[in-house]
């Protein structure tokens, strides 16, 4: 088994689902990665950036809040807010990442700092 069913479900629908090799989520006690085989979790996922290994590419989600379930086979995000960072053209990414930074900054927590998460964000402009 080399790859992992990750979902990303906001209220507003689903926004990725798909096997990828690994996913890095922005867990309230710090990033943490998640590989095939991970060991069952739950966890309370803070404002940042969900990056998606594929086999091919790399993938990345913007969220502002949610929760993961993780099991050995799949990954399981509920997110309030989320924008993905690197589907579409040129023009439809550089109008997410402006709303990314939006959503990002309408956080008020102040255990984050909002510069590392749009430094992140940037990253995939």
């Amino acid at each position: 088994m080399d790859t992992i069913r990750l979902s990303i479900v906001t209220p507003n629908g689903e926004i990725f689902n798909d096997d990828v090799k690994t996913v890095t989520l922005p867990g309230k006690e710090g990033e943490f990665g998640v590989l095939p085989g991970h060991s069952s979790l739950i966890s309370s996922l803070t404002v940042g950036v969900i990056v998606i290994e594929k086999a091919n590419s790399t993938e990345a989600v913007a969220i502002n809040w949610g929760h993961v379930k993780v099991d050995e086979k799949s990954v399981d995000v509920l997110a309030d807010g989320a924008i993905a960072l690197t589907a579409g053209k040129d023009s439809e990414i550089a109008k997410n990442i402006e709303a990314a930074k939006a959503l990002v900054n309408s956080v008020k927590d102040s255990n984050i700092s909002v510069a590392s998460v749009e430094a992140k964000i940037n990253s995939f402009a």
